[in-house]
């Protein structure tokens, strides 16, 4: 741990402020681990960030960051990866930030197939600014905008990631941070745009106010809520009512964006245009 400590996190800017309890640090861990996994070179690697809990955490790494503005996130790293293609570049970002000021970026970034890997921190609320629902607070559930119940219907970020045109797309959650370490790291190696949705617990703003419990309560919620794709196969429709499924949902090849883009402005160059 020490290591990667001096290797990849800013060691002036920790302790980091989030609430105790909260499994926004267990999902930077599992990122550094992934990078460390993969072996990504910390000099050609940018990390991205919008606003909220989760945009906090490119600011205790050690690589180039973007602290961006809110839901821009993907807008920005589109940016950086079009103009040096050869940078690894990552996002993290959150339920809101991504999914509904964000929203109209992510689906274009998995239509477009830019590579870039987007690690989503789904704590299921706007933890910072306030505790609004955000687009995946689940229905009934109760937040600062919805003190008697969110009657809106949650996206499946996973799914709208898929059909928008992401290459990979996986779930992983904090309590089996095993597994997301290797999510998190394939969707690193894949060429294209990929989505990590990580579910991770706010016991200060989300499970005060729906009576979760602690923070151990919620992450046995996650243990015994969610089921892996590969034994999901095995099971009936009621068997699975109610579950989330987590695991690698979606692989698959395409050309990437900014690899198309160069061929044709070398093709252009030829031509003499």
């Amino acid at each position: 741990m020490q290591e990667l400590l001096d290797k990849y996190f800013r060691k002036d800017k920790l302790p980091h402020i989030w609430c105790p309890g909260c499994g926004h640090g267990i999902v930077l861990g599992a990122v550094v681990r992934a990078i460390d996994k993969v072996n990504l070179d910390p000099d050609k690697t940018t990390v991205v960030s919008g606003i909220g809990c989760s945009s906090r955490a490119p600011g205790y790494m050690k690589f180039d960051t973007l602290h961006t503005t809110h839901g821009r996130a993907l807008a920005f790293a589109t940016g950086v990866k079009h103009a040096k293609p050869e940078l690894n570049v990552l996002v993290l970002t959150g339920d809101g930030d991504a999914a509904a000021i964000g929203g109209n970026h992510l689906i274009h970034a998995a239509r477009r197939n830019i590579d870039i890997t987007a690690v989503l921190f789904n704590n299921n609320i706007y933890g910072m600014t306030g505790g609004q629902y955000s687009p995946l607070t689940p229905t009934g559930k109760v937040a600062t905008t919805a003190p008697y119940g969110n009657i809106d219907q949650a996206f499946d970020i996973c799914n709208l990631a898929i059909a928008a045109g992401a290459t990979y797309v996986a779930r992983g959650t904090v309590y089996n941070v095993t597994q997301l370490i290797g999510l998190i790291s394939k969707g690193i190696q894949n060429k294209g745009f990929s989505l990590i949705e990580v579910i991770t617990q706010c016991p200060t703003v989300y499970g005060r106010r729906n009576k979760m419990g602690t923070t151990i309560d919620m992450m046995k919620w996650q243990k015994e809520n969610t089921v892996n794709v590969k034994a999901a196969k095995k099971m009936s429709k009621e068997q699975l009512k109610g579950k989330i499924l987590v695991g690698e949902l979606y692989s698959d090849t395409r050309p990437e964006y900014t690899e198309q883009y160069t061929k044709i402005v070398e093709r252009l160059q030829k031509e003499g245009q």
